[in-house]
């Protein structure tokens, strides 16, 4: 016999661009998942009496927005899960996403949309009262030119790299923390520039020891946060061409799958 261990649905995706159409503009995509028993019996027995439906969560959310007016992602996921708890006695526990939509200020009127790296955030409220948030970037790509270096690690029969020195190094990188206080958070774009200043100042014996230098001084830079998380992915390119007369100028292309992955996490 089944035995249910876990239900819960949501709405993924839904776009949200809230302006006072004079200078700001708050661009995120949010996520919704609700969980609660009361649900069940839609799961069991197609009885939808108590369920709120995932187009009611996305006209829930956009309709919210119009009353932010600040920047956060984490004030407004807040926001959104508090006023849902309170709209909807059959809901246990609200989780809730937040992914930036990056644009680049041009005028105070104008705006320029970008790829780069952006804000995340997450957010899970319970009606017992529990809170678990985390924040973070996502999609930094980070190039240094020197610096960085691979050597004397296992050899046997299934080894063909060779040991590199002061070599190129490109990484895409994911890093994730959780702030002491939901109230009290780091800011964001200064830990990534403080990650991005530590990446090119640290020699490095390996992409493991390079993270884990940006986690330590970034724990010693911010005292908001208690734990950080790195998922970083080695990019360096592969070596097209080589001038004759010298080495150090190169082109490179990109390389193909596989690549390698790094993780790490850190805590106070």
């Amino acid at each position: 016999m089944a035995e249910l261990l876990r239900i819960g649905y949501g709405k993924e995706a839904v776009s949200v661009y809230r302006t006072d159409g004079v200078s700001s503009l708050f661009a995120a995509e949010i996520g919704m998942t609700a969980r609660g028993e009361a649900f069940l019996p839609s799961y069991t027995e197609g009885d939808n009496t108590v369920v709120v439906a995932t187009d009611s969560m996305k006209n829930f959310i956009q309709i919210t927005a119009l009353e932010y007016d600040e920047a956060s992602l984490e004030g407004f996921l807040e926001l959104l899960g508090r006023r849902f708890l309170d709209l909807y006695g059959q809901v246990e526990r609200v989780e809730l996403t937040a992914r930036e939509v990056p644009f680049a200020r041009r005028s105070e009127k104008s705006f320029q949309a970008v790829r780069s790296d952006r804000a995340v955030a997450e957010l899970a409220l319970g009606r017992d009262g529990t809170v678990e948030h985390r924040s973070g970037r996502e999609g930094l790509r980070l190039v240094k030119l020197t610096g960085s270096s691979f050597e004397n690690f296992v050899r046997d029969e299934y080894t063909t790299l060779a040991d590199s020195r002061d070599r190129p190094l490109f990484i895409h990188l994911d890093v994730h923390w959780r702030n002491r206080d939901l109230a009290v958070r780091a800011d964001g774009e200064a830990v990534r520039d403080s990650l991005a200043a530590t990446f090119a100042a640290f020699d490095s014996a390996s992409i493991q020891e390079l993270v884990h230098e940006m986690g330590i001084r970034a724990l010693a830079a911010f005292p908001e946060i208690d734990e950080i998380a790195f998922e970083g992915q080695n990019r360096l390119w592969d070596t097209a061409q080589v001038d004759g007369r010298d080495e150090r100028v190169r082109v490179y292309t990109d390389p193909r799958p596989p690549y390698g992955r790094i993780e790490l996490t850190l805590g106070r």
